[in-house]
């Protein structure tokens, strides 16, 4: 056995375990697993935590080494798991340094952490990353932490304050990963709108892409991670109205639909921002398609306050849903608002849920019979330039390829390939 990273939770999860896996190698590690954890939901860390026992059940000799968003908030928490040989902190787990300084085997929960103040950090290095493993598409940080507090979020607390890579380090490692064949880059960040604030001359997340673009012409598909559609610029605006490589699909961070739960989330928004930025986008842009998270069962939240939330979604004909039932992350102010029951939290998640199902099917009909780019991933799928995902035969990873999208099946569009 030598390095297993288990990735929880976001994208930015996902490219930084690569980051992690090479700072463990580079500083002799073997027979380990690291496991990146996530805090967003309550469920989040107790998946975590059962992932840890079963990977120590299997691995009896391995190092269990525990980092990320879940155990910078909970350090001593995953410290009191026997299972675990150390905790290390989100801004340590990047750092070679960090896995040489491991503790002995056996030492107490005390001795285990290495877990610094997150608060205290601030600048993000630039991570070399040749590849991310088992992806066709490449993730690439751009920015982390966040400068905002909604009242249900704990991931600032986990993730630090708003900082931003370098415009020139981002463009050196796309440039990186697509010379290493990589077809299709997706910027990735905690806070990805609010990139450059930190930096000299704050340039924008738009300003950035397009600078990408132009410097990285190999690039031939770029993506965003979830954004914040309040903080857009018009340099985004006019990627999505005039640049035929930026890909015509947003991830919202949303939230909710009631303006009056918006306030109390602490969110920036109002459901007519929202509702705004969709409609101007998709005139820029036709077949522009839109997911977005959502939270369903905020303290406070009533029958009418959660059909607002539907009908948000319906109105803005959103092509998926993220679902999360409301998880009071202790620290948070909405920890201590008034709690709804939570089997009607749980039913309410469950009908927006359905609320999803019917709009994600509608989306997909409304794309039969339409020719679409394709890139082909494992696991015989592939994704459109609006990020529709399509069932394939077998076929090669990691090609953009036409097709004629034919029907639909079990979620997933269905194509027929010329020759």
């Amino acid at each position: 056995m030598t390095i297993t990273t288990l990735t929880f939770g976001c994208r930015l999860n996902t490219y930084e375990s690569e980051v992690m896996r090479k700072a463990a190698e580079d500083a002799g590690l073997s027979d380990a697993i690291l496991v990146n954890t996530c805090a967003v939901t309550g469920e989040a860390v107790r998946q975590a935590r059962q992932a840890i026992r079963r990977a120590r059940r299997e691995n009896p000799d391995a190092r269990i080494v525990v980092t990320g968003c879940a155990a910078q908030t909970e350090s001593e928490r995953f410290a009191d798991m026997p299972e675990v040989d150390a905790v290390l902190g989100n801004d340590d787990k990047l750092r070679a340094e960090a896995y040489r300084e491991l503790p002995d085997f056996g030492v107490s929960a005390e001795q285990k952490l290495i877990v610094n103040d997150i608060m205290s950090v601030t600048e993000t290095a630039p991570q070399l990353v040749q590849s991310i493993d088992g992806h066709v598409r490449a993730f690439l940080q751009v920015q982390n932490g966040c400068d905002h507090r909604c009242t249900f979020c704990i991931i600032p607390y986990g993730r630090g304050n708003s900082r931003s890579v370098p415009m020139g380090a981002v463009i050196d490692q796309a440039r990186s990963l697509v010379l290493n064949g990589y077809r299709e880059v997706v910027l990735t960040g905690v806070d990805a709108t609010s990139y450059g604030a930190d930096l000299p001359g704050t340039p924008t997340l738009g300003l950035l892409a397009r600078t990408l673009l132009k410097q990285v012409p190999e690039i031939a598909r770029l993506r965003l991670s979830s954004i914040d559609s309040i903080e857009v610029d018009r340099h985004l605006m006019d990627l999505i109205a005039d640049e035929p490589r930026f890909m015509p699909h947003l991830h919202l961070s949303l939230q909710h639909g009631d303006n009056l739960i918006l306030k109390r989330m602490k969110r920036r928004h109002a459901r007519e921002d929202a509702l705004a930025f969709i409609e101007k986008a998709r005139a820029l842009r036709p077949g522009m398609a839109f997911s977005a998270d959502f939270i369903a069962g905020f303290p406070t939240e009533t029958e009418a306050h959660f059909e607002n939330t539907q009908a948000l979604a319906q109105q803005a004909g959103l092509a998926q849903l993220h679902v999360f039932p409301f998880s009071p992350r202790p620290g948070t102010p909405a920890a201590r608002m008034p709690q709804l029951d939570r089997a009607l939290v749980k039913e309410r998640a469950r009908r927006l849920r359905e609320t999803g199902q019917a709009l994600s099917e509608r989306h997909l009909t409304s794309m039969i019979g339409t020719h679409q780019l394709l890139l082909t991933e494992r696991g015989a799928i592939g994704h459109t330039e609006n990020f529709t995902p399509v069932r394939l035969p077998p076929i090669e990873h990691g090609r953009l390829i036409p097709a004629l999208i034919t029907s639909k099946r079990d979620g997933m569009l269905v194509a027929e390939f010329g020759d």
